[in-house]
């Protein structure tokens, strides 16, 4: 273990979640068994998005075909802020004495700042760095990653309110032979929904073919990413609804079916312009004879402060209790008064549903520590 038994940042709210324009309060702790000479420790506050993917390019043909990796980038920082906590440049002295140290920190957040968002091909991030450095030794690191809340307000989208409706109809055939059209409708009651809440479904499966049919219903995610010289478009599975099967002849309706909205992030990423992110639900009905599928999307915006028509069905967070057909992680309630209107009860903070990322980069070594895995944290409503 050597010197130090203990190198920690620590927040004064422990849930680690921010609004933009937030005090950032915390201390960073070092506990050490005996004097250790150093530079300083210092403290890094950091904000930026940042995308990279990786394609394999061919060209040639025959023994002249050749392969390359091709990096596809982009990076903007939202701030990046060092500040020195002890040391010689403070006065200090050359050694930090044994014992235990607090260095309290404060940081005020940008006014404007896009939410947290984790994907393997791109991310929106915001990160605590503490450095022990060392004249002629290895620097001691220790990393706490925290969210950022960016509150979309559905009141402020003119289509927030707005009911969605598209229908499909498919044709299918087999060996020259024609059945009758398979007709999807889906419609939902308006266009803004806050995770927690259930997006109610209205619509119907006419199947007049003479093939049996799967159905499900989706809510997906459709990601963008821009790098330099490329967009990469990565659509990603949020949640389903599995529905009775569809037989030949008969119209299914979809009424009082639901799907509750997970804990994910808001749409568009408002503030970062290298990443966008867009909802929509899919009604999918898979004949079981043939390949293609009938699809019939409808597009949804998700927020963080739901409609004033909806203020009346949401109780007083409850941190234990979710809906019983959503698996979330509640972390606790959020970093203070939540900005929105007074009669709107304050939500809990959950982690996104697609789980915890590896927090390591490329500056990251054997002696860099702290957490290491994080799932960034959304607003969660508590609907009756």
């Amino acid at each position: 273990m050597g010197k130090l038994n203990a190198f920690i940042i620590q927040l004064q709210n422990q849930n680690a979640i921010f609004y933009p324009g937030q005090p950032v309060h915390g201390q960073v702790y070092v506990d050490l068994n005996a004097d250790m000479k150093m530079r300083e420790v210092r403290l890094k506050f950091e904000g930026y998005g940042n995308v990279h993917w990786s394609e394999q390019h061919s060209s040639g043909s025959g023994k002249n075909r050749h392969t390359r990796t091709v990096h596809y980038r982009a990076r903007e920082n939202y701030f990046d802020i060092t500040v020195a906590l002890y040391g010689q440049s403070l006065g200090h002295g050359e050694k930090l004495p044994s014992g235990q140290h607090n260095f309290p920190f404060q940081f005020i957040l940008p006014p404007t700042l896009p939410s947290s968002f984790e994907h393997q091909y791109g991310q929106v991030r915001y990160m605590l760095k503490a450095t022990i450095d060392k004249p002629w030794k290895f620097d001691h690191h220790t990393k706490l990653p925290f969210t950022v809340v960016s509150l979309l307000d559905l009141n402020a989208i003119p289509e927030a309110p707005r009911p969605m409706q598209n229908q499909v109809a498919k044709t299918l055939c087999c060996l020259c032979c024609e059945s009758g059209p398979i007709t999807g409708v889906l419609r939902v009651d308006k266009t803004g929904y806050v995770p927690g809440e259930a997006i109610y479904l209205q619509g119907e499966i006419q199947n007049l073919s003479d093939t049996e049919c799967s159905v499900e219903v989706r809510l997906n995610l459709n990601m963008l990413f821009h790098a330099t010289s490329k967009t990469r478009s990565v659509p990603q599975e949020v949640t389903k609804l599995v529905l009775d099967r569809s037989n030949p002849g008969e119209t299914q309706s979809l009424s009082g079916k639901r799907i509750v909205i997970p804990p994910v992030a808001p749409s568009f990423l408002a503030g970062c312009s290298i990443i966008d992110i867009r909802y929509h639900l899919e009604l999918h009905v898979n004949p079981s004879s043939v390949s293609k599928r009938l699809i019939v999307p409808v597009d949804i915006i998700i927020g963080s402060i739901p409609l004033r028509s909806s203020f009346h069905s949401i109780m007083q967070p409850q941190p234990a209790i979710a809906p019983h057909d959503v698996n979330i992680n509640v972390v606790g309630q959020g970093p203070g008064a939540f900005p929105s209107a007074p009669e709107l009860p304050p939500p809990s903070y959950a982690e996104c549903v697609f789980g915890k990322t590896d927090m390591h980069d490329e500056d990251d070594n054997e002696h860099t520590k702290g957490q290491m895995s994080y799932a960034p944290a959304y607003p969660y409503y508590n609907f009756s």
